[in-house]
C-alpha cells in the first residue's frame, strides 16, 4: 500500500514544508515552483524545467512527479514538446501542464502516475469575448495522455490535478457551461480513465449549499477564490482518474477540513493505493463520465485555480 498526494500549491513555499511532514510517497503537484532548498535535497523531482509554455506568458511553475519517500521506486517519464517528440515519445502540448512517472510499490505491480494542470486562457480577439476557459487545456492533456494507453483495459494508470473545471453543473447553472465540462469526463472514461473522486462522503460538502450546485451532487469543495476561505469554499475543481481495474483498490479523499485544508488556495487530495474499499466510501459510479463537467468563463476570483 502507498499514499499520493495530488496538491495545487500555487506556486508557494510553505506547502513543500507540509509535505515534508506527511507520510506519502509520491507527490503530483500543479503550479509548482522549486521547493527551498533544504527541503529540495530530501525530495527527488522530475527533471523538467520550471515553466509552463505560453508566448508571452510568465508562468514559472509546472506539473510536477516528487518521491517523497524511499517506500517506492520512479522512473520519471520524459515529456517532450509535440514538434521535439519522436514516434514513440512522450508528447506533451503544452509543456508544464502535465508530468508523468512510472511508480513501483514495494507490494504490487507498477502503475504510471501523472500530474496535471489546464490553465486557463482567453478568447480570440476575432470573438470580442472576454470569457476564459480551461476546458480546452483539459482536452490537450487528454490527448497527451493517450500516448501512455497501450492497451484497451490493462493499463495501470492514476492521473489527477486541478483542471479549472466543475463536475455536474455549469457556472450558475449555465447549461451551455456544463454541457462542455461533460466532455472532459466522458472523454477520460473513453480513454480507459473513468472519474474516481473526490466525492462525498470523502470530503467535507459546502456549506451553506451553493445555489449553482445540483441538489444531488456529491461533490467537495478542492478551492477557494481570494475572497473566501476555507470554510468557505464552494467549487471543487481537482479531480482524480483511474484505470478502471484500480478503482476497487484505491480510496480518493479530499483533505478540505477546515483544520487541515494547508496553506493553497486548494486542499490536497489524497489517494490510498492498495485496499479494497467499502460500499459505503463513495466512489463514483465505475465507468461514468457524467452526471457532467466544467470548465470556467467567468474568471472569478481573479487568478488562476
Amino acid at each position: 500500500m502507498f499514499r499520493i498526494i495530488s496538491w495545487n500549491i500555487g506556486g508557494r513555499r510553505a506547502p513543500w514544508s507540509k509535505l515534508a511532514t506527511m507520510d506519502a510517497d509520491i507527490a503530483l503537484l500543479q503550479e509548482a515552483k522549486p521547493p527551498p532548498e533544504a527541503l529540495g535535497s530530501r525530495m527527488e523531482i522530475d527533471p523538467s524545467p520550471w515553466r509552463t509554455a505560453g508566448t508571452g506568458l510568465d508562468r514559472p511553475w509546472k506539473a510536477a512527479v516528487v518521491k517523497l519517500s524511499d517506500r517506492v521506486q520512479v522512473e520519471w517519464i520524459e515529456a517532450k514538446s509535440v514538434p521535439e517528440a519522436g514516434w514513440d515519445e512522450f508528447a506533451v502540448s503544452r509543456p508544464g501542464t502535465l508530468a508523468a512517472a512510472r511508480v513501483t510499490p514495494p507490494d504490487g505491480e507498477p502503475l504510471i502516475v501523472a500530474s496535471m494542470y489546464s490553465p486557463w486562457e482567453s478568447m480570440h480577439a476575432s470573438t470580442g469575448s472576454r470569457w476564459i476557459y480551461a476546458d480546452g487545456s483539459a482536452h490537450r492533456i487528454i490527448s497527451d495522455l493517450s500516448r501512455l494507453i497501450g492497451h484497451e483495459s490493462r493499463h495501470r494508470i492514476i492521473a489527477a490535478g486541478d483542471l479549472n473545471v466543475l463536475y455536474g453543473h455549469g457556472e450558475y447553472g449555465d447549461g451551455y457551461a456544463a454541457a462542455r465540462y461533460e466532455t472532459v469526463f466522458a472523454r477520460m472514461a473513453a480513454l480507459g480513465l473513468p472519474f474516481a473522486g473526490p466525492q462525498s462522503p470523502n470530503g467535507r460538502q459546502a456549506e451553506p449549499w451553493p445555489d449553482e450546485l445540483p441538489r444531488d451532487s456529491r461533490n467537495v469543495p478542492t478551492y477557494h477564490h481570494n475572497r473566501q476561505t476555507p470554510a468557505t469554499a464552494t467549487r471543487q475543481l481537482d479531480f482524480v482518474f483511474a484505470s478502471a481495474s484500480l478503482h476497487e483498490t484505491i480510496r480518493v479523499h479530499a483533505m478540505n477540513g477546515v483544520d487541515e485544508w494547508g496553506p493553497s488556495d486548494h486542499c490536497c487530495i489524497a489517494v490510498t493505493v492498495g485496499r479494497a474499499h467499502g460500499p459505503d466510501e463513495g466512489c463514483p459510479e465505475r465507468g461514468s463520465g457524467a452526471p457532467g463537467c466544467g470548465a470556467g468563463r467567468t474568471g472569478e476570483g481573479g487568478s488562476e485555480g
